[in-house]
């Protein structure tokens, strides 16, 4: 199974503390950091995903349950529809590009870590947001930062292009991922429903 490299010192860290008590006979003692050292392998854990070849769909940015599906602006020009999902400290925590295409705009907001299922923490919670330009539509996909996050990763940078599933960062622990569509695209999630990153299908152009 492949880890994510940004896990290898969660990981190594309380792996080491296993070895030394161990080998020093003090087993009970090493139980907690055998503990540690499973629940941080298994959160860092970055599973292989064939997303689907259909350049007219949208896949989930993360793992996780769609907690909000709201319209945006309805009426407007630019009404859109955002999509929320919800990542618990047992999900997997890598993002993935929900279409494939250039990303044009890359913008890291310092801010605050309420409870990331709060509705306001798109507004006000530290966050990463990831514009990207596909062939008919473009996208805007959000790494929201949580109670328990305290570090957004982006591996992409602005003028890159990305594939459709492709990883693009990860969110340490708790956290939430939102995606921003236009209304041309008919929504397949709603809230309650849990999502693959990069294999779901939350969303295909009319």
């Amino acid at each position: 199974m492949r880890i994510a490299r940004e896990g290898f010192s969660y990981i190594l860290a309380p792996a080491l503390m296993s070895i030394i008590l161990l080998a020093v006979g003090y087993w009970y003692a090493a139980i907690p950091f055998v503990l540690l050292t499973a629940f941080m392998t298994y959160f860092f854990r970055d599973p292989k995903r064939d997303p689907p070849n259909d350049p007219n769909v949208i896949v989930a940015p993360a793992d996780g349950r769609v907690t909000r599906v709201i319209q945006l602006a309805p009426g407007s020009e630019d009404s859109s529809t955002l999509i929320s999902i919800f990542l618990s400290p047992l999900d997997v925590h890598i993002n993935r590009s929900p279409i494939a295409g250039k990303i044009t705009d890359v913008s890291y907001t310092k801010g605050k870590f309420l409870m990331a299922t709060d509705e306001k923490a798109s507004l006000v919670n530290e966050q990463n947001a990831l514009t990207i330009e596909g062939s008919r539509i473009t996208i805007v996909c959000k790494q929201i930062a949580g109670i328990l996050a305290r570090r957004i990763i982006c591996w992409k940078h602005e003028g890159e292009v990305v594939a459709l599933g492709e990883r693009f960062g990860l969110i340490k622990f708790s956290s939430r991922t939102d995606v921003i569509v236009p209304e041309s695209v008919e929504i397949l999630v709603a809230p309650g429903m849990r999502v693959k990153g990069g294999a779901t299908v939350i969303g295909r152009l009319k």
